[in-house]
């Protein structure tokens, strides 16, 4: 699949309570620096002609308006956890001022989950302003959406089924602490994978910083982002120097463009 030149922006970068956390002041709750501001984790991708995001959280409204994304074609869901999908209802704006329904691209776990919480959006009562939803259900087989080509890879969040979506050279996985053999094929080749990595501790769902460097150096993929980061993490600035050539914190308002100079 060709994949055209893409800007990807990353709109999030925290786990599902943010950073700072609600009532918290630690060290890195309580820190100046703008990396350490993280809203819940999702990304925007855009070519010359189509522009998608990765999970509506609840900051979706306060990320559209910071990054001014006037126009949209389509969501991509990872999985059904409130944090990335609990803004969905914003996505009215768009139909307003598109006047056309938005694509929605999820697994029946999750289009489960949209049509209960969202349940509005489905009824045969049509009433006005509510979000108009053009909802496409996808298995682990390659589809487009508009000139971008997407790549579902299967990761596993616990015991929950979780999509991770490949576009050209860039794989973004977020909320993993599992991944088979079969799917880290589609994963290699990619020049940048974006991992999610919880903490430094273990954890039951989630990579810790080490299995998620690890990971990245086992699929021998040459650049790494990490996101969805607590503040259980530590202070940006001094994780940072604790990684190893070619794996970063990703924070919001990071802009990645491909084809990339590695």
């Amino acid at each position: 699949m060709i994949c055209p030149p893409l800007q990807v922006s990353f709109l999030g970068t925290g786990t599902s309570g943010g950073v700072p956390m609600i009532a918290c002041d630690c060290i890195v709750c309580s820190s100046e620096d703008p990396r350490d501001k993280r809203l819940r984790s999702s990304i925007l991708v855009r070519s010359a002609t189509t522009t998608l995001v990765v999970d509506t959280g609840p900051d979706f409204r306060y990320q559209m308006l910071r990054k001014k994304v006037r126009h949209l074609d389509a969501v991509l869901f990872t999985h059904p956890h409130k944090d990335h999908l609990a803004g969905l209802d914003d996505i009215r704006a768009y139909n307003h001022f598109g006047q056309k329904p938005m694509q929605v691209f999820a697994d029946s776990l999750t289009e489960e989950a949209l049509r209960r919480d969202f349940y509005y959006a489905f009824s045969e009562t049509r009433y006005p302003g509510i979000p108009e939803l053009q909802l496409q259900t996808i298995t682990e087989s390659a589809f487009w959406v508009g000139d971008i080509p997407v790549q579902p890879i299967q990761v596993w969040h616990h015991r929950m089924p979780v999509l991770g979506f490949r576009f050209g050279h860039f794989t973004y996985i977020t909320d993993a602490n599992r991944i088979e053999e079969e799917e880290m094929q589609k994963i290699r080749g990619s020049r940048v994978l974006v991992l999610n990595a919880l903490r430094k501790e273990e954890h039951l769902s989630h990579f810790t910083l080490s299995q998620a460097v690890s990971l990245i150096e086992q699929l021998e993929v040459p650049k790494g982002y990490l996101t969805h980061l607590s503040h259980q993490m530590g202070l940006h600035a001094s994780v940072s120097d604790e990684l190893p050539a070619g794996v970063e914190l990703s924070y919001d308002g990071l802009e990645l463009s491909f084809p990339e100079k590695l």
